[in-house]
């Protein structure tokens, strides 16, 4: 830094400009790099060298201000030295003030959690700028409670959204608090609505950490909101924001010996009487020791060691077990626990007399509910379905399809029918290993449904698998192991699976409504027949399946749900995997060119990643196909 002799009066506009000029062409770090650590030492205890900062800061052009200001916040250390380096700048130049309070905060979502600490916290370190912060505090919060927000924004702008609100709320006081409580209440409603509405799990875990900590604020004295959901790092990293942590003096390390005398002159001093309290023994009062005696720990325990549990013994027969579980012996909580944790492997060693009741039984474990805390009793029940529904799978499968769309079923029943399809067209389709026996819980290599869970979790390894299969690679490793050829029994009943889900999904009905506000089930069911067009390779019903899914998919393109659109890209993925290429080249020609223009669309435009992600996949599964077509000779 140069000094100007002689008291001189100068002007620094030009090295504003230069300033401005460097980092609109994109050398912020180079230059702030070295300027701030440098303005921060002289600034932090001389007020002329700040006047001078504040001046070189206001005397650059607009169109210059938002790289520069951006750059200060990005390289300040805290907030402390960027309020001493920009002063109440904000306040002053218009054009700071909107890209701090709106550009970087509402239309951008990539910068550090810092960079939002550095901003805010800047923003509430002077009584000029506090209104600024409680503004800000409004238009996210706005932000955050907008169902068209939620809808169409990505992930990422909603975590960004939400670690800014929390970190507003850390820094405002109670009279702050206490002047916008109701219009916090309002958004903390709505929003929290908006999120929970969501098929997203991690924006609905946002809106619960955000309305937590909202109603924490408002409501010092009474009750507060609580969900249950899963703590992982982002839900602590989120809550850690609330809490404002003071910063330290760190004192520099010190001998072994200077450290114990150190420690030693800090602890507080101990008064006599207080020492001899600590050391004295308590004296018990006469009612206390009476109790004591009273007590029962004379007492001999049993020897209980040679005890054993009486197991009850569980039913050998079909019928018996449909008796158990509807009947008068369904009282008997024993013997209806060893009911359920046997029905799966009973209704497999009986096929004949599964098929007799089949229907029957799909009925009662559709229906049944949970009457003792069982260990992995969802389990034990989706385990029994699946084992139905494969040993008489036409019967059953229309059972199921039909309860689907029927009235008087929660979501969450609705959403049960769907799982026990997809695990079980699974295992009708998945061969068996050479000398094992396929049980219920098998998982293929390939395409692994966790039980109990949500079915397209693992469309992605579905589809990365597939593409994997029909990718050569040359090398010397282990031989896969060989698998057994036999009949694919999904062959014969996919159409039963497959075309009831997909007739009237358009149609709604008093408690269910897909295309309304029941989208998540809509999600789930779109990941569904993604799931079982896949599963349909090779069959006869492929291609009638491929069309038919491919109108479905057209209809619902433009749905506003990010979780039902994946769904949709990945009903695309499943259909230019499983339908041979010369049937979509004869069938499907036209629908597939629009369809293709709609996956651009798609990759340029959707503000959900993992959409995009999907439709970049598509296009190109659509270019080997287009590679594949062109290599047969005609």
């Amino acid at each position: 830094v140069c000094f100007i002799p002689g008291g001189l009066d100068c002007s620094i506009s030009f090295v504003s400009h230069v300033l401005g000029k460097v980092c609109i062409h994109g050398r912020q770090k180079e230059i702030l790099g070295v300027l701030v650590p440098r303005l921060t030492e002289l600034t932090q205890s001389d007020c002329i060298w700040q006047r001078m900062c504040w001046r070189l800061v206001e005397c650059v052009p607009d169109r210059w201000m938002e790289a520069v200001v951006l750059g200060f916040v990005q390289q300040a250390p805290g907030a402390d030295v960027l309020s001493r380096l920009l002063g109440n700048l904000v306040v002053k130049n218009k054009k700071a003030q909107f890209v701090v309070t709106q550009k970087i905060l509402l239309l951008q979502y990539g910068h550090t959690t810092a960079v939002l600490q550095n901003l805010l916290g800047y923003l509430s370190l002077d009584g000029l700028r506090r209104p600024l912060l409680l503004r800000v505090l409004q238009e996210l919060l706005e932000t955050w409670s907008s169902s068209s927000a939620v809808k169409h924004s990505p992930a990422e702008q909603q975590l960004y959204i939400s670690k800014a609100i929390l970190i507003c709320l850390s820094h405002l006081k109670e009279p702050e608090i206490d002047s916008c409580r109701q219009e916090l209440m309002m958004s903390m409603m709505e929003g929290t609505k908006c999120h929970l509405d969501s098929s997203l799990p991690q924006l609905r875990r946002l809106g619960m950490v955000v309305a937590e900590s909202i109603s924490l604020r408002i409501n010092t004295e009474g009750p507060v909101l609580k969900f249950e959901y899963e703590d992982d790092d982002e839900t602590r990293e989120m809550k850690s924001l609330l809490v404002q942590t003071p910063s330290f003096f760190v004192v520099p390390s010190l001998p072994d010996d200077d450290r114990s005398e150190k420690a030693g002159a800090a602890l507080p001093l101990v008064p006599e009487s207080n020492e001899k309290s600590h050391t004295a023994a308590p004296v018990m009062p006469d009612e206390e020791s009476d109790a004591e005696l009273d007590s029962d720990d004379d007492l001999l325990p049993y020897d209980m060691s040679e005890d054993k549990e009486l197991k009850v013994k569980a039913p050998v027969y079909i019928r018996d077990c449909i008796e158990v579980l509807t009947g008068s012996k369904s009282e008997d909580v024993d013997k209806w626990e060893a009911t359920v944790k046997a029905l799966e492997s009973l209704v497999r060693k009986n096929p004949v007399a599964t098929r007799e009741v089949s229907v029957e039984l799909a009925k009662i474990l559709l229906h049944l509910e949970e009457k003792t805390c069982i260990e992995g009793f969802v389990e034990l029940r989706q385990r029994a379905q699946v084992a139905v529904l494969t040993t008489d799978p036409i019967p059953v499968a229309k059972y199921l399809t039909s309860q689907f769309y029927s009235l008087n079923y929660s979501l969450r029943q609705r959403m049960d029918i769907l799982d026990v399809l997809v695990l079980a067209a699974q295992e009708l389709s998945c061969p068996k290993f050479h000398g094992k026996t396929k049980h219920s819980g098998a998982q293929n290599p390939s395409i692994q449904l966790p039980l109990g869970s949500d079915s397209s979790k693992d469309w992605r390894r579905i589809v990365d698998e597939r593409i994997k299969s029909k990718t050569r690679r040359f090398n010397t490793g282990r031989s896969h192991v060989e698998l057994a050829s036999c009949p694919n029994q999904f062959n014969s009943v996919a159409g039963y699976f497959f075309f009831p889900l997909i007739q009237h999904f358009d149609r709604p009905l008093t408690t269910f409504d897909l295309l309304g506000e029941d989208h998540l089930v809509l999600g789930r069911l779109v990941h569904t027949l993604a799931i079982l067009m896949y599963l349909a390779v090779n069959t006869v019903a492929v291609t009638a399946m491929g069309k038919a899914l491919l109108e479905f998919v057209w209809v619902l393109r433009f749905h506003t749900d990010s979780y039902v659109r994946q769904g949709l890209l990945s009903c695309i993925s499943s259909l230019l995997l499983s339908v041979p290429a010369e049937q979509i080249l004869a069938d499907m020609t036209e629908e597939l060119l629009e369809t293709q223009s709609w996956l651009g669309d798609v990759m340029e435009k959707d503000p959900d990643g993992d959409c995009r992600r999907l439709a970049l996949q598509n296009l190109l599964l659509m270019e080997n196909l287009k590679k594949k077509l062109e290599a047969v000779p005609s």
